[in-house]
């Protein structure tokens, strides 16, 4: 299986304008999304192998970045980019 970043553009292509709205007037927003793209980043250098981490190191990544997705996926809904 190929490997693959998972950026928050590629993830809500539909919320292109409403994630750029959020970065601009929402203070909270901006660092969410730094934290998201950071943990992927460390994701794909693990999956790549230029990291070392064991499995239950890896999924409990996997999972915070599920939990950061879910933040940002809500508040674009509230935003109404959803």
């Amino acid at each position: 299986m190929p490997l693959e970043h998972h950026p928050l553009n590629r993830e809500f292509p539909q919320h292109h304008d409403a994630l750029r709205q959020l970065m601009q007037s929402d203070p909270h927003f901006p660092r969410l999304a730094g934290e998201y793209e950071a943990l992927d980043k460390r994701i794909y250098e693990i999956e790549d192998g230029r990291e070392t981490a064991d499995d239950l190191v890896l999924q409990g990544l996997k999972l915070q970045r599920v939990g950061l997705k879910d933040e940002i996926a809500e508040l674009l809904r509230k935003a109404g980019g959803a």
